[in-house]
């Protein structure tokens, strides 16, 4: 999609060449949809005080509506503002890897600007510029938590320009859970108190109880459970939230995916096939075509209001607290159910809980980056930078269907969406209570980030999807996946693999 306004601007540049900017700094708000102009280098003010006229910048994104829509607002706003013509390229999820890798490796200067999975970043460093330190020095990039902070950097060097935080979490229907007639119904269904799931065994046992009929009274039947399940369309996150409550004791180090050590797959051990057997069966639970749901299906089935339960992202969330929502401010957040009994590769055995296990999910997030070849890293960078303004990611936070997610620590206010939104206290509460809880958690699960994640990650998502569809039981899907890996790293290199893997399970292991 290309966006160019240089005929608009070029018809106003005597006005522009005469009077003041052609907008004053109290009429950003009303132009652009923003609270406020924050004063600073990534600023409304700022950006509009630069002249890209004649240069063109060519960004590579998501498609929409999942960080592609903000990417083409924020595009169409710079272009404005500083006369660049400034083209937009939205590719869907399953290609967007090679369609960033392919022109890396062919040596051809096809994007400035990348927006793409910041796991990404062990095979696409050697092609990203380093942020330059005045960028890193702005305020918005030094109030970034120290989690993402992490994220954005690559042997202590700065190549992720961040605008995204990404976690997994538990979404709920509070109306629904604290309603007397639900609770009634859930117990004479099961002899059983309604109560926001603690494991995935209750978690499953609430979603099948709550799915197939009408319990919101809309007229439309409802279910119990949305998720992320196409096999392209990031199914494997939705996978790996299921599977952590199983496969990553709090006791036992040295890595999830791999064992460190010996770099042998441990993606088919009794945690994951665990997992894997609860996400297969989860699948009688959904609503129609809940098999083959992009994030963007999950982001309106829950936020809609059709599904009681959801658990990935912060956008479904987003969406649900809405001011047109149906379910706006009858939802919480919690931290990801979890299991009482927990894999133990280092004695081979099933340990039990009182308190169940509930690792957090780290999903590394979306991210943006310039590349190395570009001849317009100043521009590039400036967008970026503007991009994650502070009043355009205040906007951005507020929509669900954007997928910017926060990732500062003033984010984690709940006044702000209190105050800005209109969130009810209590549903505000739960919301930053959840997302610091993630950044405190001492047993947290990291995607993997190393060279060929992409053919790694392609490789699980095929293997579940097998599962899913019943081509295979869970242990078979997942021993072909394990076989497929150990073969990845072979072509790889172990070495290779492991030393990037390293910082990942550094991270895992510290607390």
């Amino acid at each position: 999609m290309t966006f160019s306004f240089r005929s608009a601007l070029m018809a106003s540049s005597a006005l522009a060449l005469a009077a003041a900017p052609v907008f004053a700094q109290t009429d950003y708000s009303a132009t652009y949809g923003i609270d406020e102009d924050v004063p600073g280098a990534c600023s409304y003010a700022s950006i509009d005080a630069k002249d890209y006229s004649g240069r063109t910048l060519n960004v590579i994104t998501h498609a929409i509506p999942v960080i592609g829509e903000p990417t083409a607002l924020h595009a169409k706003q710079f272009g404005e503002l500083t006369g660049a013509t400034v083209n937009v390229v939205h590719v869907p999820f399953g290609d967007l890897f090679q369609r960033i890798m392919i022109p890396f490796q062919t040596r051809q200067q096809a994007y400035d600007v990348l927006f793409f999975a910041s796991l990404w970043l062990g095979d696409f460093n050697p092609y990203l510029a380093a942020v330059p330190e005045e960028m890193q020095q702005v305020p918005g990039m030094q109030d970034v938590t120290e989690t993402y902070r992490g994220v954005a950097n690559w042997n202590d060097q700065m190549l992720l320009y961040t605008m995204d935080g990404d976690r997994h979490y538990l979404k709920y229907r509070t109306d629904i859970f604290e309603n007397s007639e639900m609770q009634a119904k859930f117990k004479e269904e099961t002899g059983k108190d309604l109560a926001v799931p603690v494991t995935w065994d209750d978690y499953a046992e609430i979603s099948k109880v709550f799915s197939g009929w009408d319990w919101d009274g809309d007229g439309q039947p409802n279910f119990g459970t949305a998720e992320v399940t196409k096999r392209d369309d990031l199914m494997f996150s939705a996978f790996i939230s299921r599977v952590a409550a199983y496969a990553k004791h709090p006791d036992v180090g040295g890595g999830f995916f791999f064992d460190l050590e010996s770099m042998e797959p441990l993606i088919n051990t009794p945690g994951w096939v665990r997992g894997l057997e609860q996400f297969v069966a989860a699948q009688d639970s959904m609503p129609p075509g809940g098999t083959n749901f992009g994030l963007g299906d999950e982001i309106f089935s829950f936020g809609g209001g059709q599904s009681l339960m959801s658990y990935s992202w912060d956008d479904a969330f987003i969406q649900a607290m809405q001011e047109d929502s149906p379910i706006r401010n009858k939802v919480a957040a919690a931290e990801l159910p979890g299991a009482r009994e927990v894999w133990n590769r280092e004695t081979g055995q099933w340990d039990s809980f009182d308190e169940p296990n509930r690792p957090a999910y780290v999903t590394w997030g979306w991210s943006s980056a310039v590349a190395k070849g570009s001849e317009d890293q100043d521009m590039a960078f400036d967008f970026l930078c503007f991009f994650s303004d502070e009043a355009n990611t205040n906007a951005d936070l507020q929509v669900g269907r954007f997928g910017v997610n926060p990732y500062r620590e003033s984010h984690f206010d709940a006044n702000f969406y209190q105050d800005k939104l209109g969130w009810e206290p209590a549903v505000a509460q739960t919301y930053v209570d959840t997302l610091r809880g993630i950044d405190a958690s001492p047993n947290r699960v990291f995607d993997l980030r190393i060279p060929g994640v992409g053919e790694f990650m392609s490789s699980l998502a095929a293997g579940v999807a097998r599962a899913q569809a019943g081509e295979a039981t869970p242990q078979e899907a997942l021993d072909g996946v394990a076989k497929e890996w150990t073969a990845i790293v072979d072509r790889i290199g172990a070495d290779t693999i492991r030393g990037a893997y390293a910082n990942v399970v550094a991270l895992e292991d510290a607390r």
